[in-house]
């Protein structure tokens, strides 16, 4: 499993909010569970203290992205260290559990953390996941969609740093947006072009004429 997986896990908590729409779908441990994802071992250990402690651990990542999408990259840093610091890892070789054609291990660095806790251990893999995207691909790349009211959180990996919203769905909304945000204004223009030539129309006298 390469560090760059680990960072969806960071992504994955973050969305599961949409402040801007009185969402929040963390309520109980079957939802903190589904987060997880593969890792059922972990996710075996969650209890009801966990969704109060995921919504904590949600907030302080979602200041990471905010700052970030706000071009603070310094704050953004400093959000996630404090994270790296709070919920320590040991990066280890593992392998054994993925082999080849010919059976021998598909050698790859893997994330040991030594929890206390189910979010301590979802925490920490998050964290340091997010803190190699950012160190590998740049501060910028860590985002939030920019289709209002969304606001989800999203990973940029275009080739020209482009992304700006978390889903097609949303990229098209806003496209159909700002389009319907056009034809308003040329409308608009077109009516208030109309009135003043009929008011100037209306005021020219018959010496004028």
């Amino acid at each position: 499993m390469e560090l760059a997986y680990y960072s969806d896990y960071a992504v994955r908590l973050v969305n599961t909010e949409e402040p801007a729409r009185g969402k929040d779908a963390l309520t109980s441990v079957e939802a903190v569970r589904d987060l997880f994802g593969e890792m059922s071992q972990m996710a075996r250990r969650v209890t009801d203290a966990d969704v109060t402690r995921f919504r904590t651990v949600r907030a302080r990542l979602r200041a990471v992205f905010t700052s970030a999408d706000e071009d603070d990259q310094g704050r953004a840093v400093d959000l996630l260290n404090s994270l790296l610091l709070e919920f320590p890892v040991s990066p280890q070789i593992s392998g054994h559990d993925m082999l080849d054609d010919e059976g021998r291990p598909r050698w790859h660095m893997h994330l040991a953390e030594h929890p206390s806790n189910a979010t301590a251990g979802y925490a920490a893999i998050a964290a340091m996941g997010l803190a190699f995207h950012l160190t590998e691909f740049g501060a910028d790349r860590l985002g939030l969609c920019q289709a209002a009211p969304c606001r989800n959180a999203y990973l940029d990996t275009s080739t020209n740093r482009s992304r700006r919203y978390c889903s097609d769905r949303c990229a098209t909304r806003a496209n159909v947006a700002a389009y319907r945000a056009r034809k308003r204004l040329e409308t608009e223009r077109s009516a208030s072009t109309g009135r003043t030539a009929e008011s100037s129309h209306a005021t020219t006298t018959p010496a004028d004429r």
